[in-house]
């Protein structure tokens, strides 16, 4: 695969922001003529090596902060024409949720898989940590069951998660959504509009 005509999308279904970027970053890549080359990670490994300041920001959040992207989010939303809310148990474990993306990834489905996530946990707050959530999950975007539910468990997608995590840091990654296009770095989905532009006038060429 050609990576000059590839946008390599690094990502963590647990993040509201990575949900508004997986919507857009869909029809920007048919616009645009472009690959996606998917890249699942696990965020909150990010997070332990190299972006510790979410943790503080959590434990003692900025008020001002807080409410500006609070109300940011909601307009996001609306733009995308999406549902989201905060879950009560966010943030959440998504090791299966993303181990089962590299899964979609081999048999062909990470869109549909990926969104059914995303609307599970975002729009409808379901547990997407649970075997049985995220097994029902993957029944109803057709993926089998069997064989999916070997696979989140195995050593090779432990492995593979955390191979795409390490190579986010290594490029100077530090959180989920990020995106590669000619290994220039964007970073969140508000990145996507002006990646858009730098594309069309010929920046990144």
């Amino acid at each position: 695969m050609n990576k000059a005509n590839c946008i390599e999308f690094y990502f963590d279904c647990s993040s509201p922001w990575t949900y508004l970027a997986f919507t857009e970053i869909l029809p920007l890549s048919q616009r645009q003529n472009l690959q996606i080359i998917w890249k699942p990670v696990l965020v909150g490994g990010i997070f332990n090596s190299v972006n510790k300041d979410v943790y503080k920001f959590r434990e003692n959040p900025n008020p001002l902060k807080l409410n500006y992207a609070n109300n940011d989010l909601i307009l996001w939303a609306k733009v995308r024409e999406i549902d989201i809310s905060l879950p009560k148990n966010f943030p959440i474990n998504s090791v299966k949720a993303m181990r089962g993306c590299l899964f979609a990834i081999q048999e062909n489905c990470l869109q549909a898989f990926a969104k059914n996530i995303f609307e599970a946990y975002w729009g409808h707050h379901h547990d997407i940590s649970e075997d049985a959530v995220i097994l029902s999950i993957a029944v109803n975007t057709g993926l089998d069951a069997i064989k999916f539910k070997k696979f989140i468990e195995s050593s090779e997608a432990k492995k593979s998660l955390i191979e795409n995590s390490e190579e986010l840091i290594a490029k100077g990654g530090f959180g989920s959504p990020t995106f590669f296009y000619k290994d220039k770095m964007f970073f969140g989905n508000d990145r996507l509009t002006f990646f858009e532009e730098c594309i069309k006038k010929g920046y990144l060429e």
